[in-house]
């Protein structure tokens, strides 16, 4: 069974299960005039509300690429958590001011035998339920199952809060009903606001896991060939897609052929492993000509000595132009690029007064 096939699989379950448990939960609650099992049912309906959200969402994020979209629509899935995020936001605040009249004008529960099985029932299922869904989606990597997971494990947490407010009362007849309904809604409000930063996140262009950074390069790395990888730069288009860009260091001595064969491996070992449509650059190693090997090694030592570059690479000379090139990735202690930049470009005009001396300001985007 595929990812998609997966995930529509395990929503149809958490559907089932919330449905089942709102109905009962609206039954009980209603009969015990309970506030805070009321809303538990409702916040039941919105998590399967936000199982079919998933569904479609997983449906429309498998459609192929078009003109319009040539990098897919697997962003969807993001747009879904979002979608279900706020859903989670909106029984938060509509539970807040429903719990907030309760403690205004309250009114005594009334808890049977039948309502305390209802509420452990319900405790167990949910704890089943959002361990089961949540540990689906970080299998899938999917964050709309993650939310709906973590929102299930919540809703235990919160429907065992209100079993302790049923034991309270029962004992001490003491009602906390509006006072416990208050702080369930502040904790589902929280918990919304949570579930939108991952999905947000993704969006806006959240950093590649560093792991995934470091699996890249050292897999780069074991090509014969190879002398350094940089400007990894890796953009995802979904849980399924990541296209990318990295840079590798090869000595001037191959031909463009041999160039050619060794990035067609690269690209094909990382799409195969990874799943990473990667495109390559080249940069090239000074190792024939004395005076370029000699140029490169003492820009390359004068750079080094400067302990706010993090990095350097990409040093060039264009011999019938007399100018020299070179990348440099600043320290994070750097503020001002473009001062940085020119202070560095005089120290090695000082060394070579006769060439043009080009500095370019790069940034490592993966660390």
């Amino acid at each position: 069974m595929d990812r998609s096939s997966q995930i529509i699989r395990t929503s149809w379950i958490g559907i089932a299960a919330n449905v089942l448990l709102a109905f009962f939960k609206a039954v009980v609650g209603t009969l015990a005039n309970s506030i805070a099992i009321v809303m538990d049912a409702v916040n039941n309906l919105s998590d399967a509300l936000s199982s079919v959200i998933t569904i479609v969402g997983t449906k429309l994020s498998k459609r192929p690429a078009d003109r319009e979209h040539p990098f897919g629509h697997g962003r969807i899935e993001y747009l879904t958590a979002i979608i279900i995020a706020v859903i989670v936001l909106s029984a938060g605040i509509t539970s807040l001011i429903e719990s907030a009249q309760k403690l205004i004008h309250p009114t005594t529960p009334n808890y049977t035998t039948i309502t305390l099985v209802v509420i452990i029932v319900s405790v167990v299922v949910k704890l089943v339920l959002g361990q089961f869904v949540k540990k689906k989606g970080e299998q899938l990597n999917s964050d709309a199952l993650i939310a709906s997971g973590a929102d299930a494990l919540f809703d235990a947490i919160v429907t065992l809060s209100t079993l302790v407010s049923a034991a309270i009362m029962l004992i001490w007849h003491v009602s906390l009903d509006g006072i416990l309904g208050v702080l369930i809604s502040i904790l589902i409000i929280k918990a919304g606001f949570e579930m939108l930063s991952s999905p947000i996140n993704e969006l806006l262009g959240a950093r590649i896991s560093p792991d995934l950074v470091a699996q890249i390069k050292k897999e780069v790395l074991s090509f014969q060939g190879v002398h350094g990888v940089y400007d990894i730069i890796l953009h995802n288009y979904g849980p399924d897609v990541i296209i990318g860009s990295l840079h590798i260091n090869v000595k001037d001595t191959m031909d463009a052929l041999e160039i050619h064969q060794l990035t067609r491996k690269i690209t094909e070992t990382l799409n195969e492993k990874f799943g990473i449509i990667m495109t390559i650059g080249v940069y090239a190693i000074a190792t024939g000509d004395k005076k370029i090997t000699g140029i490169q090694n003492k820009v390359l030592q004068a750079l080094a000595e400067h302990e706010d570059i993090s990095q350097v690479h990409g040093f060039v000379y264009f011999e019938k132009e007399n100018r020299i090139s070179v990348d440099v990735v600043p320290d994070i202690s750097v503020t001002d690029e473009k001062t940085f930049a020119q202070t560095l470009t005089q120290e090695l005009q000082a060394l070579y007064p006769n060439e043009t001396v080009t500095v370019i300001v790069d940034h490592n985007y993966t660390a």
